[in-house]
């Protein structure tokens, strides 16, 4: 039991990484105040970026969009918040289910702090250019990062739920198999347990009427004949309601035994051979029928993906039952072209065999056959016997009891209408739906990438571009004009100088010279440095890039 008022387990978890971001973030912040000279101002300047710092840790869970607006509003008076973009515009991407708004937001920041460094501030093409690219690749970069992180985890999540969904729809195939199994045997015993109930009203009649009959034992055999005949009818209701509409009827025609497949198998032309001691090849009950199904699907399915090979059927008697095995080689012209098997057949055979009390073991054999083997009891007591030990409750009144409740409860139609259900955070998803949302992820995951490597470079370029051309616009001095260029002669006099000069390089200005550019991409840096000494050209030169 949790106590009121402590944090939970999953609150702490979060905690200890949001604590260790603020600290990492907060270095370098700290630092630059905490470095000598003090003054009041940069002291309260440290207080104030922390606690800038700690209120977007705390929203970048919850309000990621927010936090980033904090951090990069705190750029614009202290420098050192720049470290802080790139982690809060990856979690950003990382956290946020839209990406509208954070590309709103970049644009906004964008377009002010074009027009802020630009129009108001009056700053230099080549600041402009480096605060856009510093937006560009520490900011646009790291949120497109982190949303295809988020779309490569919303794929893994979409592949987890298909599976789960394909895995639901295979067990609810196999156990639909398996109940429409068991809802045929519930026919035959119906048919078996139907006809020796009529046979015993029948015998009750019989005796109801006889002339040297006591009066008080006509009377209980009455009751007995009405018993008998109230107990087929609730039986044939129970059966009936089980029985697929349009279902197949029991396979086994009436005193077939495996030694009449196995000579039918041969007749239609295969290579088909019965080992069984004699006597042993008329099983009783459920036992036969089991053994009888066992043989009937093996022969069906070599006849099927092995046509012309050899095969083999036994019965081995052991010490309580009996061990039905059917082997077929491999086809001799090879495997056929054909649909993939969807095992259900082996699927209802190896319920039909639970219920008999035995155990399947089906699969291929090293020289590329097939083989199966099923082991079931023989003793009458056992027919019904559930492979534990007893006799299962669900066969005790003749009917499986998830199927009678089921149709109590109206479980059976569900079973069989709604394939594969299940649930998936609280909703049904069907394996189409899982599917469709995998595709999705799957598609937003390669849009996601798609846009990691190709949106920066693309802006990168544009924004060269649009430097490129700012810059150069009337700095550009080709190299034959600066070659035509002599020292001595008067600035005025100078064909084809350039009507703008370039901002000189930072810590390489001269005094009384200018700078020009060849108009190389895409920093359009100084190229040319003229000198002039009393409105002269003193002296010329190429700067070495």
């Amino acid at each position: 039991m949790r106590i009121a008022g402590w944090p939970s387990a999953v609150a702490r978890r979060q905690g200890l990484p949001d604590v260790l971001l603020w600290a990492v973030l907060a270095a370098p912040i700290a630092y630059a105040g905490l470095t000598p000279p003090h003054s009041g101002h940069d002291l309260a300047l440290l207080v104030g970026g922390l606690t800038v710092l700690t209120v977007a840790v705390a929203l970048a869970r919850r309000r990621p969009l927010v936090g980033l607006l904090l951090v990069v509003l705190g750029s614009l008076v202290d420098g050192n918040f720049v470290f802080a973009i790139p982690v809060f515009s990856y979690l950003t991407g990382r956290r946020s289910a839209i990406a509208a708004p954070a590309a709103v937001l970049f644009g906004v920041i964008a377009v002010g702090g074009t027009v802020l460094n630009l129009g108001l501030l009056g700053t230099g093409a080549g600041t402009w250019f480096l605060l856009a690219s510093v937006l560009l690749f520490a900011g646009v970069f790291p949120w497109l990062v982190g949303r295809y992180r988020r779309q490569q985890q919303e794929l893994a999540d979409a592949g987890r739920r298909h599976a789960d969904a394909r895995a639901r729809e295979q067990r609810g195939a196999a156990e639909r198999i398996r109940l429409r199994e068991r809802a045929r045997i519930a026919e035959e015993m119906h048919d078996s347990l139907g006809h020796d109930l009529s046979l015993i009203a029948l015998r009750a009649a019989a005796l109801e009427l006889a002339d040297d009959l006591d009066p008080r034992h006509r009377g209980a055999v009455g009751e007995l004949r009405a018993s008998v005949a109230a107990a087929t009818e609730r039986l044939h209701g129970i059966i009936g309601v089980l029985r697929e509409e349009g279902g197949r009827a029991g396979l086994r025609p009436a005193g077939e035994t495996v030694a009449d497949l196995v000579d039918g198998a041969r007749e239609a032309g295969m290579a088909v051979r019965l080992d069984a001691p004699p006597g042993v090849v008329e099983l009783p009950g459920m036992t036969g029928a089991a053994a009888h199904g066992v043989v009937r699907e093996a022969l069906t399915n070599a006849a099927r993906y092995a046509p012309g090979a050899p095969v083999r059927v036994t019965l081995s008697p052991f010490a309580d039952g009996i061990e039905v095995g059917v082997r077929n080689g491999p086809p001799p012209a090879g495997p056929l072209p054909s649909p993939p098997s969807s095992g259900s057949g082996l699927l209802a055979l190896a319920e039909r065999v639970r219920l008999a009390g035995g155990v399947l073991d089906a699969g291929p054999g090293p020289d590329g056959g097939f083989a199966v083997r099923a082991r079931l009891p023989l003793p009458a007591a056992s027919v019904l016997a559930d492979p534990a030990g007893g006799v299962p409750a669900d066969l005790a009144a003749g009917v499986p009891a998830d199927l009678s409740a089921g149709v109590t409860a109206g479980r059976w139609s569900a079973a069989l209408a709604e394939p594969g259900g299940g649930s998936v955070d609280g909703e049904v998803e069907r394996p189409v739906d899982a599917e469709r949302r995998l595709r999705e992820a799957r598609r937003r995951v390669r849009r996601s990438l798609l846009t990691a490597l190709a949106a920066p470079a693309g802006l990168a370029l544009a924004l060269s571009l649009v430097y490129h051309s700012f810059a150069t616009a009337g700095t550009v001095l080709d190299e034959s004009t600066f070659d035509r260029m002599r020292p001595g002669t008067a600035r005025t006099d100078l064909v084809g100088l350039p009507r703008r000069q370039l901002t000189p390089p930072s810590g390489a200005g001269v005094a009384g010279c200018e700078y020009y550019t060849d108009g190389n991409f895409p920093l359009a840096a100084p190229t040319w440095r003229l000198c002039f000494t009393d409105g002269r050209l003193a002296s010329k030169e190429r700067i070495p890039q």
